[in-house]
């Protein structure tokens, strides 16, 4: 019954042996049973875990010092030619500084390849490893129209089906171009607006940005502020010249942090999700088709977390009651 606990416990164990291993801790312990408990000869347990008989003797010279019949550290004892813990901690205070690998290695006449191997030891591989995580900050206007997220994203063209669906990626198709989804959600309210066009030029985006503006005024929304990235699209005269014309004052993240238009983000990867790449598409024209179709589904009948469950309609149509009427 011993042998049969220890040997299941040994199962459940995770190990990493070697592809070629004669043996493992649960054979080894069952070696030194048959030995010490049963009156096996040496010689006949070997054969029957499949070892040699020098082996055998190790491990049975061994369970008597250890109890466990486990492998050891393959790190000798000595390394004369390891880094020293001095050069180690340079190597570590100059990261600090947020200096680059190489420049670290120049500095103290080291291998870039130990410079990087101790950086990547101690996780400080990349740069936004040197400060802790920023802690959330999370913003939601009050009233439809106050803030307006605007953003692109650039989705290859279909022409038949693709590897997404097909599975093989050497029936990719190359070289057809690309197409730029435009986006416009509404802080307060999460309603969209989407478009797929065929660049993000200026004036594309200008004239989206008049089109969303349109939309969302239909539905007795005005909008005051946009937020963009720093996109040439968005700092391009053209996307300014319309944005005063309509009287909306324009906003931009900081660079390198597109967690501040989330709310776009976050509505660019829904799309990707359940439109974009939902369905087996077999033309780019057959997805626009739908595009309509899933936009009165997202901000009719969706439900949205950040709106108790609600659709983004319910509470762009309350919002504008309780606007108009106070």
């Amino acid at each position: 019954m011993l042998l049969v606990t220890k040997h299941k416990t040994w199962r459940k164990t995770r190990m990493d042996l070697h592809q070629n291993a004669r043996s493992c801790p649960a054979s080894r312990e069952l070696l030194v049973f048959r030995v010490r408990r049963l009156g096996w000869k040496v010689g006949d347990a070997a054969r029957a875990a499949g070892l040699s008989d020098r082996r055998a003797y190790t491990w049975l010279a061994r369970a008597k010092r250890e109890p466990a019949m486990v492998d050891r550290s393959s790190r000798p004892h000595v390394s004369p030619r390891q880094t020293p813990a001095e050069l180690v901690a340079a190597i570590l205070r100059l990261r600090a500084q947020r200096l680059s690998g190489r420049e670290i290695a120049m500095r103290l006449g080291v291998a870039r390849s130990t410079t990087a191997r101790w950086l990547q030891r101690n996780q400080l591989g990349r740069l936004p490893r040197l400060a802790p995580p920023e802690p959330l900050r999370r913003y939601e206007k009050q009233l439809p129209g106050e803030l307006l997220h605007l953003d692109t994203k650039k989705l290859g063209r279909i022409a038949g089906l693709g590897h997404r669906v097909t599975g093989r990626r050497q029936h990719r198709n190359r070289g057809i171009g690309w197409e730029y989804v435009h986006v416009a959600i509404d802080d307060a309210s999460r309603a969209a607006y989407v478009e797929v066009l065929d660049d993000e030029r200026g004036d594309t985006a200008a004239g989206f940005l008049s089109r969303a503006y349109r939309w969302f005024a239909e539905r007795g929304v005005v909008t005051q502020r946009v937020l963009t990235d720093n996109g040439s699209a968005y700092v391009s005269r053209a996307f300014a010249e319309q944005s005063q014309a309509l009287g909306i004052k324009r906003s931009r993240t900081r660079p390198y942090r597109p967690r501040t238009n989330g709310k776009a983000e976050r509505l660019i990867q829904t799309l990707l999700r359940e439109w974009a790449y939902g369905l087996p598409f077999t033309s780019s024209a057959e997805r626009q088709a739908l595009l309509p179709r899933y936009l009165h589904f997202y901000n009719h009948h969706r439900a949205h977390l950040a709106l108790d469950g609600k659709a983004p309609v319910t509470k762009l149509y309350l919002n504008n009651l309780v606007r108009n009427h106070s």
